[in-house]
């Protein structure tokens, strides 16, 4: 039978799993794995697994219980090996990797952090502050545009918001980049600009959040940042 994989720990972690249970229609059983100085949380694979909300919720409740008690490897939901042998040979030849990210993952949580702008606000912005995109703009309201111009238009506000919201986002990462260990910024989807995780240590995250309100606040009512609450690192395993 498969195996599905939770978390990787070291060997000095508690791993108080007993009131636990795995993904599955019919929960798993949880168990360890161990090899050397690490050791893998996992349970038998259920059959056609899928993300249903019940297993992903039981997948999160490890990783949280896991993270309350010591550092972790918390790996993403669905991922799966053959058998125990598989797993412990991963662990045995990836050791020293797995080590090195359970120091940097020590005391550490994660917050994601998506940022949107007020489309008709940005777009008064520009015809605004740009003298081209404004004449074009009254070309095309007077009708005395070419066939052309609404095409040139369309190109320049797109080139304009591109620019604008890529400093935005390069503005806002620089602010909080100082309270955080690491960042990793992913392509924002829908009408988002910014979309990154920082991996921020307790120590830290006090400022974070500051900092974080204050960029907001200073951003102003056209703009929509949302953080996360605190997550299991899984963009920095």
């Amino acid at each position: 039978m498969a195996v599905y994989i939770y978390s990787i720990t070291g060997k000095q972690h508690p791993l108080r799993l007993g009131d636990l249970h795995g993904v599955g229609e019919t929960p798993a059983d949880l168990r360890v794995v161990k090899a050397g100085s690490l050791c893998a949380v996992v349970s038998d694979a259920p059959e056609d697994l899928r993300p249903k909300r019940r297993d992903i919720n039981a997948h999160q409740a490890v990783q949280e219980r896991l993270m309350a008690d010591g550092t972790v490897l918390p790996l993403r939901f669905g991922l799966m090996a053959a058998d125990d042998e598989a797993i412990q040979a991963a662990l045995e030849e990836r050791a020293e990797e797995y080590a090195d990210r359970l120091r940097v993952l020590e005391g550490c949580t994660e917050y994601h952090l998506k940022a949107s702008q007020n489309e008709d606000a940005l777009l008064r912005e520009i015809l605004q502050e740009s003298t081209t995109a404004r004449q074009l703009n009254e070309e095309i309201r007077a009708g005395t545009a070419g066939p052309d111009t609404p095409v040139q238009l369309g190109e320049l506000v797109a080139h304009e918001v591109q620019t604008r919201q890529e400093a935005l986002a390069a503005g806002v990462i620089e602010a909080l980049r100082p309270f955080a260990r690491e960042f990793d910024s992913s392509t924002p989807t829908g009408s988002d600009f910014l979309s990154v995780s920082f991996l921020v240590t307790d120590d830290q995250e006090e400022g974070f959040l500051t900092t974080e309100l204050s960029v907001a606040n200073q951003l102003g009512d056209d703009f929509e940042l949302r953080l996360s609450d605190p997550l299991p690192p899984y963009s920095f395993v």
